[in-house]
């Protein structure tokens, strides 16, 4: 009898035992940041509309994002390197293969780094027009913006953007083992860009993405909701014409045009796009 189904049940549960500490340290770190420098004073996290929606996305993605990363892992090295034996892919897989896994492993998770943020800031212009929009719009329906915002990604989104550049990326050849730096980074500052805090990082804006930056984005279309579009380095919005950082200024309206009708609960969220 296969063990695959409790292997996947331990494998969740790990996944569940890594995200609760990492969640109560970032609940507290913000927490205390906001209370001090809140870019929009008012309602704390805790006290947000559609906390329970969000607390559902905060801890569906990962488990969502692993199965699927390792499954199209799998598949990917059967159909294009026809790797089907279990031992000989966590062989192939175990420190990457091919020319990238002969860099040193702290450029490799640069690199991953940033070639990453490169693809996902096409991919993210290209979730902002079209039929892509309405999974997209998941993720802007946030009213109250905040850290735990972060997850909100409809899963569409979430496999179109970081898990398919992520097995790209693993597929090339990089080592899984980067993934000990840059997960914990991804993580963190994800939660950070999305957080209520007015940080703009003064001259290194232009280095890394700050809280302010990303809450332009998350403002009406036509206010800023189509700039700012990287995720970690403003670079590409630099160069592509697509930054935006208004001086003396602050967001303060988030959500998408049909906010009023957009769905709350998540299963809402989840189908929003089909109906549409």
């Amino acid at each position: 009898m296969s063990n695959l189904p409790m292997e996947v049940v331990e494998m969740l549960g790990q996944t569940i035992a890594k995200v609760v500490p990492v969640t109560i340290v970032l609940a507290l770190v913000f927490s205390v940041l906001t209370h001090f420098w809140a870019c929009n004073p008012g309602t704390p996290w805790w006290r947000k509309r559609e906390l329970v929606t969000d607390i559902v996305y905060w801890f569906f993605v990962p488990l969502f994002g692993r199965v699927l990363r390792i499954g199209l892992l799998v598949l990917g090295a059967g159909v294009v390197f026809n790797i089907h034996d279990a031992d000989a892919l966590i062989a192939f897989y175990d420190n990457g293969h091919g020319p990238l896994s002969e860099l040193p492993l702290w450029f490799q998770a640069a690199l991953f780094l940033v070639l990453s943020d490169f693809m996902l800031y096409w991919l993210h212009r290209m979730f902002h027009g079209g039929g892509f929009w309405k999974y997209h719009a998941v993720h802007h329906s946030s009213e109250d913006l905040d850290w735990i915002s972060a997850a909100r990604f409809h899963p569409v989104n979430l496999f179109l953007g970081t898990i398919i550049v992520d097995v790209i990326l693993l597929m090339a050849g990089i080592s899984p083992n980067v993934m000990l730096w840059v997960g914990p980074f991804n993580m963190f500052h994800s939660a950070f860009v999305h957080a209520n805090l007015n940080w703009t990082l003064g001259p290194f804006r232009y280095v890394l993405a700050t809280p302010v930056f990303h809450r332009w984005h998350h403002t009406a279309l036509e206010v800023g909701g189509n700039t700012n579009f990287a995720g970690t380095f403003p670079l590409w919005d630099l160069l592509f014409g697509t930054y935006r950082m208004p001086e003396n200024k602050l967001p303060d309206h988030y959500g998408v045009d049909d906010q009023a009708t957009f769905p709350q609960e998540i299963a809402g969220q989840l189908a929003y796009p089909f109906r549409h």
